[in-house]
Order: structure tokens, then C-alpha cells, then sequence
């Protein structure tokens, strides 16, 4: 099947591939040979690189340098959206087979046969290619650092099969552009950029282990492991647990750069905000678990506004 190649589908179709779209609206107004492109990398669904964008954010931010390169923070934005949408057609090739088992992902273009494994291959030759282009805007540590991501964004999609917390693995993946941000300004690595980085790990296992819930039965019938099923009636528990740890890292990478209470206090929003999501979640309501998830691109603001106060003034 060529790259354009696609039988256009119905509307309650396109509803039915993508049920937790953002912009249903604007698919409509895209070529119909462009919708099923537009789906494998999940530009739909913006979530994804807006978590994928923060951790780089921050790294900005609080290494002090939000203000003069601010044409970086744009950069790791358009780089999170082109990889993050590479990452999901790459995550798609690996699991179709599983796709086509669990419910909410057996209508994916891919899984579905909308899409031929050639031109979903030649689609992440493109997106990689745009990846490319953000690259070489970065010098020549923050480069390699982001090079080297590959082995581990590669290894992903294969966590669910051998480890209960595929999840953790994902936590390093989503938040390593933190080590790309910090040495892009400051040269170098630092240990505040360590605590962030591990802040962000332990961020993203607790907000994908929410989403992972949607998915529990289906997972158990396809073999799929994860960290909600590992947790099991504990997953608030443990969503709660990573959150605790997040904001004990990112509380000692202000203290490096602001050994004041003052500066701690730029971290009670993004705390606030993730006890409520523990607080409120309902862990057997697949809506609401989708709701708590995206609002993490919320926390992720919160937590850049605390980078950029303490990173300025420190």
C-alpha cells in the first residue's frame, strides 16, 4: 500500500479509531488520504507531546535560561511533537498484532490494515527526518545526549512483554529531553538536572500508570503487562507513591540552585494539583482516569512556572 493510498472512512468511523480525540473537528477538514497518517502519529491526541515537551522545558527554565533561549523551548516543542508522533507510529509497527487484540486500540490504522507496514515505515523515515531538523539547532552535547535517547525510545514498545512496569521504562523515555534542555544552555550536566530528570521519571510512572487503568481487562486478555495491573486495588496507592517521590526530587533540584523555603513555596501549585489528582481519582472509571491523565499537561505547566521563577532568580 503506497504512502497516500486510503480508502476514506465514514465519519462515525474516524470517531470510532480515535475515541479520546482532541480534534475530531480538524480531521474532518484534512485530505482523506492524510486522516489515517495523521492518526498512527497521534496528532490527534497533542497530550502525548505536550508531556514529551515539558521535562525539556523545565530544564530551561530552571538552568536559568528561559528568557534568552526561548527560541530553544519552541524548538524542543516542535521536536516533542515530530518524535512523539515517530515514537507512536514505531510503537504501532511493534504492537500491531497486540493492537488488534485490546479494545481501545484495535481500530488504529495500522492494527485495522488501513495503513500497510510499508508505508507506516516509510511515514517514520519523514517524521525522524523533521526530527532531524530540531537536532541540529542543538549543540553538540545536548546533541549527543538526544541521539543516544534512541536505544531506549527503541526498547519501549517491548517492556509490556517482559516487565510489570513498562511504565518505569516510559519514565525515562519522556523524560529525557531534561538532559537534552540542560546541557542545550548551561554545557554541561549538573546535579540539579539529575533530581529533575528523576523527579520526571517518577512523574510519568505515576500519570501512566492512571492512564494504563482504562486498559486493565483488555490488557489481562492479551498478556500485557503493566503497572496498574501490577498494583492491582493499590493503583492509587502507588500512583500517590510516585507522585510523593517526584516532588521530594524536584523539591532538592530547587534546593540546589535556591537553598531557600521561599523558593520551595513555587512548587506548592504542582504539588496541590497532584493531590488532587490522587485524591479524586476513580480508579474504575476509564473517563475519569483519561480526564486525571490529560490533566498532567496542566501539572507539567505548573511545574515550568516553578522552574522559571527559581531559574531567574536564583
Amino acid at each position: 500500500m503506497g504512502l497516500l493510498s486510503y480508502l476514506p472512512p465514514m465519519a462515525d468511523e474516524v470517531e470510532e479509531i480515535v475515541p479520546d480525540s482532541e480534534l475530531r473537528g480538524l480531521m474532518r477538514h484534512l485530505p482523506a488520504a492524510w486522516r489515517p497518517y495523521w492518526l498512527l502519529a497521534r496528532f490527534d491526541r497533542p497530550i502525548g507531546a505536550w508531556l514529551l515537551f515539558w521535562p525539556g522545558a523545565w530544564a530551561i527554565a530552571l538552568a536559568g535560561h528561559a528568557a534568552d533561549r526561548w527560541d530553544l523551548i519552541l524548538w524542543m516543542g516542535l521536536g516533542a511533537v515530530v518524535m512523539r508522533g515517530a515514537g507512536c507510529v514505531y510503537n504501532d509497527i511493534v504492537d500491531r498484532d497486540l493492537d488488534r487484540r485490546v479494545a481501545r486500540t484495535a481500530a488504529r490504522p495500522l492494527a485495522s490494515g488501513r495503513i500497510g507496514l510499508k508505508a507506516a515505515w516509510t511515514w517514520l523515515g519523514l517524521l525522524c527526518l523533521f526530527g532531524l531538523i530540531v537536532l541540529v539547532q542543538f549543540n553538540l552535547a545536548a546533541a549527543i545526549t538526544a541521539v543516544a535517547s534512541v536505544g531506549a525510545v527503541a526498547a519501549y514498545p517491548f517492556m509490556k512483554r517482559i516487565t510489570w512496569w513498562p511504565q518505569a521504562w516510559l519514565g525515562i523515555v519522556f523524560s529525557w529531553a531534561a538532559l537534552v534542555g540542560w546541557p542545550a544552555v548551561a554545557g554541561g550536566f549538573e546535579p540539579a538536572m539529575w533530581l529533575l530528570f528523576a523527579g520526571s521519571v517518577f512523574w510519568v510512572i505515576g500519570y501512566d500508570t492512571i492512564y494504563a487503568l482504562q486498559d486493565i481487562e483488555d490488557d489481562a486478555l492479551a498478556g500485557v503487562k503493566s503497572s496498574a495491573r501490577a498494583l492491582g486495588r493499590h493503583a492509587r496507592g502507588g500512583v500517590g507513591f510516585c507522585y510523593v517521590v517526584a516532588i521530594g526530587c524536584w523539591i532538592a533540584a530547587l534546593w540546589q540552585l535556591r537553598p531557600q523555603l521561599l523558593g520551595l513555596a513555587a512548587l506548592l501549585p504542582v504539588g496541590f494539583h497532584l493531590v488532587w489528582q490522587v485524591a479524586s481519582l476513580r480508579a474504575d472509571d476509564a473517563g475519569d482516569a483519561l480526564a486525571k491523565f490529560r490533566s498532567n499537561r496542566f501539572a507539567g505547566l505548573l511545574m515550568f512556572l516553578a522552574c522559571l521563577v527559581v531559574g531567574a532568580t536564583a
